[in-house]
Protein backbone atom coordinates (compact mmCIF):
# COMPACT_ATOMS: atom_id res chain seq x y z
CA UNK A 1 0.00 0.00 0.00
CA UNK A 2 1.15 3.52 -0.73
CA UNK A 3 1.56 5.80 2.28
CA UNK A 4 0.31 9.36 2.25
CA UNK A 5 3.00 12.04 2.10
CA UNK A 6 1.60 15.50 2.83
CA UNK A 7 4.07 17.15 5.20
CA UNK A 8 4.64 20.85 4.61
CA UNK A 9 1.37 21.48 2.77
CA UNK A 10 -0.93 24.38 3.59
CA UNK A 11 -4.35 23.65 5.06
CA UNK A 12 -6.01 24.71 1.80
CA UNK A 13 -3.71 22.44 -0.21
CA UNK A 14 -4.43 19.53 2.13
CA UNK A 15 -8.16 20.02 1.59
CA UNK A 16 -7.70 20.33 -2.16
CA UNK A 17 -5.59 17.16 -2.41
CA UNK A 18 -8.10 15.24 -0.29
CA UNK A 19 -10.93 16.34 -2.57
CA UNK A 20 -9.05 15.41 -5.73
CA UNK A 21 -7.87 12.01 -4.47
CA UNK A 22 -11.39 11.17 -3.31
CA UNK A 23 -12.57 12.04 -6.80
CA UNK A 24 -9.86 9.82 -8.30
CA UNK A 25 -11.01 6.87 -6.18
CA UNK A 26 -14.45 7.31 -7.71
CA UNK A 27 -12.92 7.50 -11.17
CA UNK A 28 -11.03 4.24 -10.63
CA UNK A 29 -14.22 2.54 -9.54
CA UNK A 30 -16.35 3.78 -12.43
CA UNK A 31 -13.80 4.23 -15.24
CA UNK A 32 -15.48 7.59 -15.91
CA UNK A 33 -13.99 10.99 -15.04
CA UNK A 34 -15.71 12.42 -11.98
CA UNK A 35 -16.56 16.07 -11.42
CA UNK A 36 -16.08 16.96 -7.75
CA UNK A 37 -18.05 19.92 -6.46
CA UNK A 38 -14.85 21.70 -5.42
CA UNK A 39 -13.37 21.61 -8.92
CA UNK A 40 -13.69 23.45 -12.17
CA UNK A 41 -13.17 21.10 -15.12
CA UNK A 42 -10.94 22.79 -17.68
CA UNK A 43 -10.90 19.78 -20.04
CA UNK A 44 -12.22 16.21 -19.96
CA UNK A 45 -11.06 13.92 -22.75
CA UNK A 46 -12.86 10.61 -22.26
CA UNK A 47 -11.26 9.01 -25.34
CA UNK A 48 -14.48 7.23 -26.28
CA UNK A 49 -14.20 7.90 -30.00
CA UNK A 50 -14.48 4.93 -32.33
CA UNK A 51 -11.87 3.34 -34.62
CA UNK A 52 -10.48 5.71 -37.21
CA UNK A 53 -11.49 8.88 -35.39
CA UNK A 54 -9.00 11.71 -35.74
CA UNK A 55 -10.67 14.18 -33.35
CA UNK A 56 -10.45 13.85 -29.56
CA UNK A 57 -13.57 15.50 -28.12
CA UNK A 58 -13.53 17.55 -24.95
CA UNK A 59 -16.48 16.51 -22.80
CA UNK A 60 -16.20 19.49 -20.44
CA UNK A 61 -18.21 21.77 -22.70
CA UNK A 62 -15.23 24.11 -23.13
CA UNK A 63 -14.47 23.00 -26.68
CA UNK A 64 -10.81 22.07 -26.14
CA UNK A 65 -10.74 19.34 -28.78
CA UNK A 66 -7.53 17.70 -30.00
CA UNK A 67 -6.17 16.00 -33.11
CA UNK A 68 -5.52 12.25 -32.97
CA UNK A 69 -2.42 11.13 -34.87
CA UNK A 70 -2.73 8.34 -37.42
CA UNK A 71 -0.62 5.95 -35.30
CA UNK A 72 -2.92 6.33 -32.27
CA UNK A 73 -5.65 3.68 -32.15
CA UNK A 74 -9.05 4.72 -30.73
CA UNK A 75 -11.11 1.67 -29.76
CA UNK A 76 -14.37 3.26 -28.63
CA UNK A 77 -13.21 3.29 -25.01
CA UNK A 78 -9.44 3.78 -24.92
CA UNK A 79 -6.60 5.07 -27.07
CA UNK A 80 -3.76 2.66 -27.87
CA UNK A 81 -0.15 3.76 -28.36
CA UNK A 82 2.27 1.24 -29.88
CA UNK A 83 5.78 0.82 -28.51
CA UNK A 84 8.46 2.77 -30.38
CA UNK A 85 12.14 2.22 -29.66
CA UNK A 86 13.52 5.11 -27.55
CA UNK A 87 15.96 7.51 -29.23
CA UNK A 88 15.70 5.73 -32.58
CA UNK A 89 14.93 7.94 -35.59
CA UNK A 90 12.82 8.94 -37.31
CA UNK A 91 10.43 10.96 -35.20
CA UNK A 92 6.76 9.89 -35.31
CA UNK A 93 4.56 12.99 -34.87
CA UNK A 94 1.60 10.81 -35.88
CA UNK A 95 2.07 8.93 -32.55
CA UNK A 96 0.67 11.92 -30.64
CA UNK A 97 -2.64 13.46 -29.69
CA UNK A 98 -2.23 17.25 -29.85
CA UNK A 99 -4.51 19.90 -28.33
CA UNK A 100 -3.88 23.48 -29.55
CA UNK A 101 -2.55 26.15 -27.22
CA UNK A 102 -5.64 27.26 -25.32
CA UNK A 103 -4.84 29.72 -22.49
CA UNK A 104 -7.09 27.81 -20.09
CA UNK A 105 -4.70 24.82 -20.32
CA UNK A 106 -1.88 26.88 -18.78
CA UNK A 107 -1.66 26.75 -14.98
CA UNK A 108 -0.78 30.44 -14.82
CA UNK A 109 -0.34 31.18 -11.12
CA UNK A 110 -3.34 29.03 -10.11
CA UNK A 111 -3.48 25.72 -8.31
CA UNK A 112 -3.72 23.11 -11.06
CA UNK A 113 -4.08 19.37 -11.58
CA UNK A 114 -4.05 17.00 -14.52
CA UNK A 115 -4.97 13.35 -14.26
CA UNK A 116 -4.93 10.23 -16.43
CA UNK A 117 -6.06 6.62 -16.31
CA UNK A 118 -3.56 4.36 -18.05
CA UNK A 119 -1.97 0.98 -18.27
CA UNK A 120 1.46 0.18 -19.63
CA UNK A 121 4.27 -2.34 -19.54
CA UNK A 122 6.89 0.13 -20.79
CA UNK A 123 9.50 1.68 -18.47
CA UNK A 124 9.53 5.03 -20.26
CA UNK A 125 7.41 7.64 -22.00
CA UNK A 126 5.94 11.11 -21.59
CA UNK A 127 2.21 10.83 -21.01
CA UNK A 128 1.03 14.46 -20.98
CA UNK A 129 2.97 17.69 -21.38
CA UNK A 130 2.68 21.32 -22.39
CA UNK A 131 5.97 22.86 -23.38
CA UNK A 132 9.43 21.35 -23.15
CA UNK A 133 12.49 21.78 -20.97
CA UNK A 134 13.71 25.24 -21.94
CA UNK A 135 10.75 26.94 -23.63
CA UNK A 136 9.70 30.43 -22.66
CA UNK A 137 6.85 30.62 -20.18
CA UNK A 138 7.61 27.39 -18.35
CA UNK A 139 6.24 23.90 -18.86
CA UNK A 140 4.80 20.83 -17.16
CA UNK A 141 4.64 17.11 -17.84
CA UNK A 142 3.94 13.61 -16.56
CA UNK A 143 6.55 11.01 -17.49
CA UNK A 144 7.44 7.41 -16.62
CA UNK A 145 11.22 6.91 -16.32
CA UNK A 146 11.86 3.39 -15.08
CA UNK A 147 8.08 2.96 -14.90
CA UNK A 148 7.84 5.43 -11.99
CA UNK A 149 5.50 8.38 -12.35
CA UNK A 150 7.20 11.77 -12.34
CA UNK A 151 5.36 15.09 -12.28
CA UNK A 152 7.40 18.10 -13.34
CA UNK A 153 6.40 21.76 -13.14
CA UNK A 154 8.70 24.61 -14.27
CA UNK A 155 7.62 28.21 -13.85
CA UNK A 156 8.78 31.76 -13.25
CA UNK A 157 9.79 31.07 -9.63
CA UNK A 158 11.49 27.70 -10.02
CA UNK A 159 10.86 24.06 -10.84
CA UNK A 160 9.79 20.93 -8.96
CA UNK A 161 10.09 17.27 -9.91
CA UNK A 162 8.04 14.83 -7.81
CA UNK A 163 8.64 11.08 -8.25
CA UNK A 164 6.42 8.20 -7.11
CA UNK A 165 8.37 5.61 -5.08
CA UNK A 166 7.34 2.52 -7.03
CA UNK A 167 6.84 1.72 -10.73
CA UNK A 168 3.37 1.33 -12.23
CA UNK A 169 4.30 -0.38 -15.54
CA UNK A 170 2.66 -3.63 -14.43
CA UNK A 171 0.00 -3.90 -17.18
CA UNK A 172 -2.71 -2.92 -14.65
CA UNK A 173 -4.93 0.14 -14.87
CA UNK A 174 -3.82 3.07 -12.68
CA UNK A 175 -5.24 6.52 -12.04
CA UNK A 176 -2.51 9.15 -11.72
CA UNK A 177 -2.72 12.84 -10.83
CA UNK A 178 -0.06 15.57 -10.98
CA UNK A 179 -0.92 18.48 -8.67
CA UNK A 180 0.69 21.93 -8.59
CA UNK A 181 -0.25 24.37 -5.83
CA UNK A 182 1.33 27.61 -4.72
CA UNK A 183 3.47 25.99 -2.03
CA UNK A 184 4.56 22.82 -3.84
CA UNK A 185 3.62 19.84 -5.96
CA UNK A 186 2.41 16.28 -5.45
CA UNK A 187 1.77 13.05 -7.32
CA UNK A 188 -1.18 10.78 -6.49
CA UNK A 189 -1.49 7.15 -7.62
CA UNK A 190 -4.83 5.36 -7.37
CA UNK A 191 -6.28 7.96 -5.03
CA UNK A 192 -3.32 8.22 -2.65
CA UNK A 193 -0.75 11.03 -2.55
CA UNK A 194 2.55 9.12 -2.72
CA UNK A 195 5.10 11.94 -2.96
CA UNK A 196 5.22 15.71 -2.44
CA UNK A 197 7.74 18.53 -2.55
CA UNK A 198 7.49 22.02 -1.13
CA UNK A 199 8.53 25.14 -3.00
CA UNK A 200 7.13 27.74 -5.39
CA UNK A 201 7.07 27.36 -9.16
CA UNK A 202 5.38 30.67 -9.98
CA UNK A 203 3.57 31.33 -13.23
CA UNK A 204 3.44 28.70 -16.00
CA UNK A 205 2.08 30.02 -19.28
CA UNK A 206 3.55 29.08 -22.65
CA UNK A 207 2.50 29.19 -26.29
CA UNK A 208 2.84 25.45 -26.89
CA UNK A 209 0.14 22.86 -27.54
CA UNK A 210 -0.68 20.20 -24.99
CA UNK A 211 0.58 16.83 -26.22
CA UNK A 212 -0.45 13.33 -25.17
CA UNK A 213 1.93 10.46 -25.94
CA UNK A 214 5.27 12.26 -26.30
CA UNK A 215 6.99 15.47 -27.41
CA UNK A 216 5.86 17.60 -30.32
CA UNK A 217 9.33 18.98 -31.10
CA UNK A 218 11.99 16.27 -31.29
CA UNK A 219 14.09 14.32 -33.78
CA UNK A 220 15.08 11.16 -31.85
CA UNK A 221 18.73 12.18 -32.37
CA UNK A 222 19.46 15.43 -30.54
CA UNK A 223 16.14 15.47 -28.71
CA UNK A 224 14.39 12.22 -27.79
CA UNK A 225 10.65 12.10 -28.37
CA UNK A 226 9.93 9.98 -25.26
CA UNK A 227 6.94 8.25 -26.80
CA UNK A 228 4.40 6.65 -24.46
CA UNK A 229 3.50 2.99 -25.07
CA UNK A 230 0.29 1.53 -23.67
CA UNK A 231 -3.36 2.52 -23.33
CA UNK A 232 -5.08 5.65 -22.07
CA UNK A 233 -8.66 5.64 -20.83
CA UNK A 234 -9.04 9.37 -20.18
CA UNK A 235 -7.20 12.61 -19.41
CA UNK A 236 -8.62 15.52 -17.38
CA UNK A 237 -7.45 18.99 -16.37
CA UNK A 238 -8.85 20.74 -13.29
CA UNK A 239 -8.44 23.86 -11.21
CA UNK A 240 -10.15 24.35 -7.85
CA UNK A 241 -13.35 26.33 -8.10
CA UNK A 242 -11.91 29.09 -5.91
CA UNK A 243 -9.05 29.58 -8.44
CA UNK A 244 -11.29 29.93 -11.49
Amino acid sequence: MYHREQRGLTMRSRYWIAALTASMVAVTATSTPARAVDWHTVASWTMGEGPGSRVMRDGSGNGLDGTVGSEVVPSGGTYGFARLEPDTPPAHPQHLVVVPDYPDLDPGDRDYAFSVRLRTAAPFGNVVQKGQATVAGGSFKMQLPGGKVQCWFRGSAGQLMVTAPRPINDRAWHTISCLRYRSGASVAVDGVVVASKSGPTGTISNAWPLSIGGKTTCDQIEVGCDYFAGELDWVTVHTPAYAW
